[in-house]
Order: C-alpha cells, then sequence, then structure tokens
C-alpha cells in the first residue's frame, strides 16, 4: 500500500544493527521515506541510560538474577541467543562498478521453533551485503561459518543456517508468543555495543502500531517499548513474562527530545515472514493494494460523492497500471470495507479491544497473489469486488535486495537506475528533502507505467574529450535516446548499441540536451575506461542478457591511454 501522502515518517531513524569495528562504525543506510519539504535531521543523542521496568517477579527473574534458581529459569531462553558476526562489503552507488572498503559488525540473533522446525533467525541489516557471516552460541568459544537461506528486506528478518552439527548440540529453540498488549513487561536480550557478553533489559510495551521499516521502507505492524536498544542489539529476541519470544529487536528514534524508544518487529510478521519461505522457499515479498490513496474526514469531500453522513472510507486518487487493481478499481472510487472489515474516514480499521490501526495491517497479513474483497462506493453506488494483491511497485524503488547497482558508460556519460540507495548515498540522509525536486516528486508518488519500466539517469559524467562541456551534468532523468523514449536501462544500451546515426542524442530532464559523435563513443569508453580502471563499461546484470562486451576489450584492440 503506498499513501498518498506520508505524513509523520521521521527522518530521524536508526537502523540499530551492529557495532561496526571499522572506524568509528558502518552507516547504515536509513531509507525512512520523509514527506517532501519535512525536514529530516541526521542527530543522534547521547546513549540513554537503562531504565529497567520491573512489573512482577518473573520480570525481576528475567532482569536480575541473584542466586541459582533464577539463572536456572533464565537460562533456556538466553542459551538460543546467539552473537553474529558478519563482514560487509555494500556497492559504491557514485562508482557502481566498484565495492566500498569491507567493514565487520556484531548483531544478535537467536534459535526458535515454528511449525516443528527449528530457525536460526537475525535482522536483514545485520547481514547486508554480506561476504562472511559467523555466529557464536553463548558459553561457546568457537564461531561456526553460516549460511544465509533467506533476506526479507522489506520486514528486516533474516535466517541463517550452520551446517556444523556441534553448534545445534543440545539446542533448546525458542517458542513464540502472542502479541503483547499495551504495558506488558517485556526483556530485550542480545549483544549490544558496551560489552561482549549477553545483555538482558527490561521494559514494558508502549504502543503498537503500523510504523515505518527504516531498513526496507515498508510499513509494517510493530510494537514500541521503552526499553533501551543499542546498536548490536539487532536481531536479537524480546520475551514476554512467560519466556515466550514476542519479536525481534531492529531499531529505534533517536533525536534531542527522544529517549528509550525502540521498536520490535512482532510474531505475525515473523510469521509471515516464515510461512512465505515454507511456501515459496524463498521471501517474495508482503503484497499491495496498488493504489495512492487519501482521507475523507472532510463533510463536504463526502458529500461531493455523495456519501450519507454515516457512510466512511478512503477515496482512490491513483492506481497503478501494473497492478490488478487497474482492472478492478477507478480514480475516486470509495473503498469502504476490505475483506468485511470498515474502513473508517482516517484510512484506520478497529484493532483489537478498544484500538485503532492503519487499514494497511490488513493488507500485510495476506501475502502477494491473495485475493480480497472490497466494498466500493462509486457514482453514487454501491459496488462489490475483489482483486488480487500484487508486488508493490514503485518507480523509484526503495531497495535493491542486496544486488549490485546497474549501469552503463557511453563515452564519459555514467547511466544508472534511479534507487532509493542511490538517493540517499549521493545526498545524505536527508536526500527525501536534499535530492532534485523532479526525482522527489516521483519518489513519493511516481509509478511505472509498465513492468519493465526503470527511471534511467545520468549519474555523472566522467571527463573526457567527447564530453567536453558537459561534465557539471550529473542526476538528472534520461528521457530519450535519438526522440525515442528509454524504458530502462536496458533498453538504452540496445539503442546505443544498435545507433547508425552520425549523432547520439540525449534528451534529459529539465530540458537539457547532450549529443556526442557516433563514431567517438568507442573510443572515448575506451579512454575513460582505462583512465578510471573501469573494468567494464555496464554492469554484469546487462551483459547477462547478451549486451556486453560494450565496447570491446580496450587492451585487447591495443587501445593505448
Amino acid at each position: 500500500m503506498i499513501l498518498l501522502r506520508r505524513a509523520g515518517l521521521c527522518a530521524n531513524w536508526r537502523s540499530l544493527s551492529r557495532h561496526f569495528s571499522h572506524n568509528g562504525g558502518f552507516r547504515h543506510r536509513r531509507a525512512a521515506r520523509q514527506a517532501a519539504g519535512q525536514q529530516a535531521s541526521s542527530r543522534d543523542t547521547k546513549k540513554s541510560s537503562l531504565r529497567p521496568v520491573i512489573a512482577n517477579e518473573q520480570d525481576r527473574r528475567l532482569q536480575a538474577p541473584h542466586d541459582e534458581e533464577e539463572e536456572q529459569f533464565l537460562a533456556p531462553y538466553m542459551n538460543a541467543c546467539i552473537k553474529v558476526y558478519a563482514t560487509h562489503c555494500e556497492p559504491n552507488y557514485s562508482l557502481p562498478w566498484q565495492r566500498k572498503r569491507q567493514v565487520t559488525s556484531t548483531s544478535s540473533g537467536f534459535i526458535a521453533t515454528y511449525q516443528d522446525k527449528t530457525y536460526l533467525l537475525t535482522n536483514a541489516h545485520s547481514v547486508d551485503y554480506y561476504t562472511q557471516v559467523k555466529v557464536k552460541r553463548r558459553g561457546d568459544d568457537r564461531k561456526f561459518l553460516a549460511k544465509v537461506v533467506s533476506i526479507g528486506v522489506d520486514c528486516d528478518i533474516a535466517m541463517l543456517d550452520v551446517e556444523d552439527e556441534d553448534f545445534w548440540t543440545d539446542v533448546r529453540a525458542l517458542e513464540f508468543g502472542v502479541l503483547p498488549r499495551l504495558q506488558d513487561s517485556v526483556a530485550v536480550v542480545g549483544y549490544p555495543i558496551g560489552g561482549d557478553t549477553i545483555s538482558v533489559t527490561a521494559g514494558v510495551v508502549s504502543r503498537i502500531e503500523v510504523t515505518d521499516y527504516s531498513h526496507g521502507s515498508s510499513d509494517l505492524l510493530a510494537i514500541q517499548i521503552d526499553a533501551a536498544i543499542n546498536g548490536g542489539n539487532s536481531g536479537g529476541p524480546v520475551f514476554n513474562g512467560s519466556g515466550q519470544c514476542v519479536g525481534i529487536a531492529f531499531q529505534a528514534l533517536v533525536g534531542d527530545d527522544v529517549e528509550n524508544v525502540g521498536y520490535v518487529i512482532p510474531t505475525p510478521v515473523v510469521h509471515h515472514f516464515l510461512n512465505d519461505y515454507i511456501r515459496t522457499g524463498r521471501f517474495t515479498g508482503f503484497p499491495a493494494l496498488g493504489i495512492q490513496w487519501q482521507k475523507m474526514e472532510s463533510d463536504a469531500l463526502r458529500r461531493s460523492y455523495k456519501m450519507a453522513a454515516s457512510q466512511k472510507g478512503i477515496l482512490v486518487r491513483n492506481i497503478n497500471p501494473t497492478s490488478h487493481a487497474a482492472s478492478v478499481l477507478k480514480p475516486d472510487d470509495v473503498i469502504m470495507k476490505f475483506d468485511g472489515v470498515d474502513i473508517s474516514n482516517d484510512g484506520t480499521v478497529p484493532f483489537r479491544t478498544g484500538e485503532r490501526i492503519a487499514f494497511s495491517y490488513l493488507i500485510s497479513n495476506k501475502y502477494i497473489g491473495d485475493e480480497c474483497s472490497l466494498d466500493i462506493w462509486r457514482g453514487g453506488e454501491k459496488v462489490s469486488c475483489s482483486l488480487k494483491l500484487s508486488k508493490p511497485e514503485q518507480l523509484i524503488p526503495p531497495h535493491i535486495g542486496n544486488a549490485d547497482p546497474s549501469y552503463f558508460i557511453v563515452a564519459g556519460l555514467v547511466f544508472s537506475v534511479c534507487t532509493e540507495p542511490y538517493l540517499q548515498s549521493e545526498y545524505g540522509n536527508d536526500y527525501g528533502t536534499q535530492s532534485p525536486v523532479k526525482l522527489l516528486d516521483k519518489l513519493y508518488y511516481g509509478f511505472p507505467m509498465t513492468g519493465d519500466e526503470e527511471l534511467v539517469i545520468l549519474a555523472q559524467v566522467l571527463a573526457c574529450d567527447a564530453t567536453l562541456g558537459y561534465e557539471d551534468i550529473y542526476s538528472v532523468q534520461l528521457l530519450r535516446f535519438n526522440g525515442q523514449p528509454v524504458k530502462n536501462l536496458r533498453h538504452l544500451a540496445e539503442m546505443v548499441q544498435g545507433c547508425k546515426e552520425k549523432y547520439c542524442r540525449f534528451d534529459l530532464e529539465f530540458n537539457e540536451l547532450v549529443i556526442i559523435e557516433t563514431e567517438k563513443i568507442q573510443h572515448a569508453t575506451w579512454d575513460v575506461m582505462l583512465s578510471h580502471s573501469v573494468p567494464n563499461a555496464m554492469s554484469a546484470d546487462l551483459r547477462s542478457v547478451g549486451l556486453g562486451p560494450w565496447p570491446s576489450d580496450p587492451v585487447e584492440n591495443g587501445f593505448k591511454h
């Protein structure tokens, strides 16, 4: 579900991933999508002191054991918590043929059972762009190599596996509990920054609502707690007073006026990830309705659509043309019910006793390809329909799923695909306000017109004789090549390689124009490849579909810089 207005999303999210040992810490991508015009803040606060909350005797034992009996109560739960050691090597979006220097991290994880099977879970950002992952159990001096089985970027969960049978000896896996209630006591267990041994921090549930997941820029159910969650806690289990796992610690809110605001991935989201893997053998994601909508809290707005005072719903303003909703819904439809549940004018639905929650929660409980029923108000009449939920499609994707960025070099022109990681790399954590305004418009409101459409940008211009005078152009959308609209990066590569005209004309956004003589492109590209140590002038994903090599290898052709 993509909201027409994303008001209230904070830019000062911090993914609690990890304690990094390289140069004081590795900057993890904050992909919180700020509303256009909202001032983002990247300020961090000083670490908050721990503030335990003791609700009952069990919680007191979870927090601070004092005798042998209490330690025995803790042991089964704590022994299922593991420490994750990962080595990461992220892409360099400015120079997409390279990767950044590798860094190391530590985080937490745990062993749990679900449907009679045992799983090893952690956060997705804990193994983001991993090159090696090792795990260590509590009380063991050995580190075991782990294999990443599945990564759910959207929900920030990753599944690991260890082939060495010694790792699984005498394991007592955790059991999942139900979604806690407000003011329920919880304990966060993990390996946060500040020490090497396991840490237990107690707190209470402050809020349960649909929240922005900073790693995958998705809106899913989350638990807010008042326990201090620090770097390294990510991936660790959160227990209720009965010793059941009710979620996974994954992020916190930071700021000058914020203290002890941590977030937990609840068991319904964890179960969705596991069920998805069990059903398909991989993570396929959370579905979307495929629309942009707005609230209908205005009486005048509802009356203009001939709605009675008792009728409620949300107004459809735009529809993803690649989704099934495009063949079922129309702009100006009012969605009144989803699977029989009434949707209020503010876009919320009933949630447990006396609570309300964003109706996207109902969508997130389903899977891609599932059908849903809708009651809509169209032209003054009530209509019932059903549609198939699809994979969320955005013109500027929130992530690329741990893949390498695509690129294509023509002379010194470096073309790439615009994604949120690219914008964050170029414009920092405030990319939601600092990126070019036309890219921001597409970031917040853009739908692809076809399933293979990409927003191709001229990322930068590498200086060479053929690009003289164009060096100051960067981060601007490519609209047309020789008069033909550019559908995606592969389409551009095909047109450039097949060009028979005297000039290659690149029409850009903001009415900018780049023209290069076709006969000079090959030698200019060779020149750039040698001077900038570029091994290939196009990314591996383009070469894999038969578009390479582009151009032929300069050294093999005797070209010298």
